[in-house]
C-alpha cells in the first residue's frame, strides 16, 4: 500500500493530492496560471494566486470553452465540459516509485491538437497513466486557450498568440515544479499532436523556451501550413469583431471581456463559415507570425540551427487528409478538371502537373482520392521529411516513423487517418467507443498500441527507441512503420 504522504506534493502555489492508480499517481486539475477571467480575459497568463491547504487534484480543469471539434465524425463526439473558470490547469502521472523513492524520470509535456481551434489536455483521450507506467516516465497534459479566446490578435488590449503564451506557461511551470513529482527538468521531451506539434516546435525553437526543451516528439504536424501573417490575423480579427457587433474604430476590449463567452463562440463559427475554401483546413485563427511564441518562421529558426543537439522523433499517418475530406460532399463529388481548379489557387500553373503526378501515383483511385493523397503530402507528410532531413544532416538523433493501421471495418474510407494513433499511444482505446477512425479494438489493436507507446517511451527515456536505425537524410527504408 502507498504511504499516503507520497500523494501530496508541494508546488510554487500550495500543496496537492493526488490520486493513488496502481503504478502511477496522477495529479489533475493543477493550476499553472489563474482563471482568465474579467480583466485577464485576452491576457497574457498571469500567475495563480495560490491555495491554502492542500488542494485535492484528483479531476482535470474544465476545457476551454469552444464548438464541437470539426473531427467529431472521425474521433468520435464530446460531451461539452468548457469553462474559462479554471481552465488553465495541467495534469500530470507520476510513477509510484518516483515519488515513493524521490527519484528523477524524464518528462513528456504533450499538448493536444484540435486545430487551435478545440480540444483540452484534461479529456481521457489523453490520459498519461499507462504512457507513465510503460515507459517509467512523468506525462503532463495541459489545456491551452483555443479558438478568439488564444489566437485572435489585438495586441494593444494583450491577445497574441495566448494559446502559444499558455503553453511557454506549463514550461515554465514545468521547470519550476516537476521535480516534486518526481520529474528531471533536465530531460524534458516536448511533443504534441496536429496543433500540439506544430506548437511543440514553435516552443523548441523559440529562444524564450528553447533552454526548457531537451527532446522533441511531433505527430502529425500541419507543417505546411505557414503561420498567420500579421495581415491576414488583422483582418481576421476585424471581420470578427464586426460579426460581434463592435462598431469599427471603438476600443474593443472591454466589450470583448464583458460579452458572454457563448457569443464569442457563435461569431467565431460565422467567422469559420465565412472564411472556409473547399481543401483549405486553415482555422480562422492561429498562431501569428511575429507574435508572442513565434518570433520567425519554424523553417527559419530550423535552418539557422535553433533545433541543434535536439533529438527528434516525428511521423505521419498513412493518409492524414481523409479526416477533412472523407464527410465533405464537395471534394468528394471532384472531376479531375475541378481538382485541378482548386488546386490553381495554391500552385497556379503548375496544378495540372502537381495533380497528375499524384494521379498517376494512384491509377485507380478517384479525383477526390487523389485530391486528398495531394493534401496529405502538402500538409503534413512532404514538410515532415524534410525536417527530418535537415535535422538528421545536421548529426541529430532522428527518428521517423508512419502510423499505417486502418480499422477493419471502414465504411467511411478513413484509412489510417489523421489522429488515429491517439488511443494507441496513450493505451485509450475504451475512451474511443464511437470513433470510426478506430473501429473495435482487439488485442491485436492493444498490441501494436504496446508496441508503438513503447518505442515512445524509449525515446521520451533516452532519446534513442531500442530496434529502430536512425533516420539518415531521404533515407525512407528507415521509416519505421506501425501498424
Amino acid at each position: 500500500m502507498m504511504n499516503p504522504a507520497a500523494r501530496v506534493v508541494a508546488t510554487d502555489r500550495g500543496e496537492v493530492r493526488g490520486s493513488d492508480e496502481g503504478a502511477v499517481v496522477s495529479f489533475r486539475g493543477i493550476p499553472y496560471a489563474a482563471s482568465p477571467v474579467g480583466a485577464l480575459r485576452f491576457a497574457a497568463p498571469h500567475p495563480h494566486p495560490g491555495w491554502t491547504g492542500v488542494r485535492a487534484a484528483v479531476r482535470p480543469g474544465p476545457a476551454v470553452p469552444q464548438a464541437p471539434s470539426r473531427l467529431e465524425r472521425v474521433m468520435g463526439r464530446r460531451t461539452p465540459d468548457g469553462n474559462e473558470n479554471g481552465s488553465l490547469t495541467l495534469n500530470v502521472w507520476s510513477p509510484r516509485t518516483a515519488l515513493e523513492e524521490n527519484t528523477s524520470r524524464p518528462v513528456l509535456v504533450w499538448f493536444h491538437g484540435g486545430g487551435f481551434t478545440s480540444g483540452s489536455g484534461g479529456w481521457d483521450w489523453y490520459d498519461g497513466a499507462r504512457l507513465a507506467e510503460l515507459g517509467n516516465v512523468v506525462v503532463v497534459t495541459a489545456n491551452y486557450r483555443v479558438g478568439p479566446l488564444g489566437y485572435l490578435r489585438l495586441p494593444h488590449i494583450g491577445a497574441d498568440n495566448l494559446g502559444a503564451q499558455d503553453q511557454a506557461a506549463v514550461l515554465r511551470w514545468v521547470r519550476d515544479n516537476i521535480a516534486s513529482f518526481g520529474g528531471d527538468p533536465r530531460a524534458v521531451t516536448v511533443g504534441g499532436q496536429s496543433a500540439g506539434a506544430y506548437s511543440a516546435l514553435s516552443l523548441a525553437v523559440d529562444p524564450a523556451t528553447g533552454g526548457l526543451v531537451n527532446r522533441v516528439l511531433l505527430q502529425s504536424g500541419p507543417w505546411g501550413l505557414p503561420p498567420q501573417s500579421p495581415e491576414q490575423a488583422s483582418e481576421a480579427a476585424e471581420e470578427y469583431q464586426r460579426l460581434l457587433g463592435i462598431p469599427r474604430g471603438t476600443e474593443p476590449g472591454q466589450a470583448l471581456r464583458e460579452l458572454p463567452v457563448e457569443h464569442l463562440l457563435s461569431a467565431y463559427g460565422e467567422l469559420a463559415i465565412r472564411l472556409a475554401r473547399p481543401g483549405n483546413v486553415a482555422p480562422p485563427m492561429y498562431p501569428v507570425l511575429g507574435g508572442a511564441g513565434i518570433p520567425r518562421a519554424w523553417q527559419h529558426a530550423v535552418r539557422d540551427g535553433a533545433l541543434e543537439g535536439k533529438p527528434l522523433l516525428i511521423g505521419t499517418a498513412q493518409e492524414e487528409m481523409t479526416a477533412f475530406f472523407a464527410f465533405e460532399p464537395r471534394i468528394q463529388s471532384l472531376t479531375p478538371k475541378a481538382a485541378i481548379d482548386l488546386l490553381t489557387s495554391q500552385f497556379g500553373r503548375e496544378a495540372p502537373e502537381v495533380y497528375q503526378r499524384h494521379a498517376d501515383r494512384l491509377p485507380h483511385a478517384t479525383p477526390a482520392q487523389v485530391f486528398t493523397a495531394l493534401h496529405t503530402d502538402e500538409v503534413f507528410r512532404d514538410g515532415a521529411l524534410r525536417l527530418a532531413d535537415h535535422h538528421a544532416a545536421g548529426g541529430n538523433a532522428t527518428y521517423v516513423y508512419q502510423f499505417d493501421y486502418r480499422p477493419a471495418e471502414d465504411p467511411g474510407h478513413l484509412g489510417a487517418t489523421h489522429c488515429g494513433e491517439l488511443p494507441f499511444l496513450f493505451g485509450t482505446f475504451d475512451s474511443y467507443p464511437d470513433s470510426p477512425m478506430l473501429g473495435s479494438p482487439s488485442a491485436t489493436e492493444r498490441a501494436l498500441g504496446r508496441t508503438f507507446a513503447t518505442a515512445v517511451a524509449e525515446f521520451i527515456a533516452g532519446g534513442s527507441p531500442s530496434d529502430w536505425l536512425p533516420y539518415a537524410p531521404e533515407a525512407t527504408v528507415r521509416i519505421r512503420h506501425f501498424g
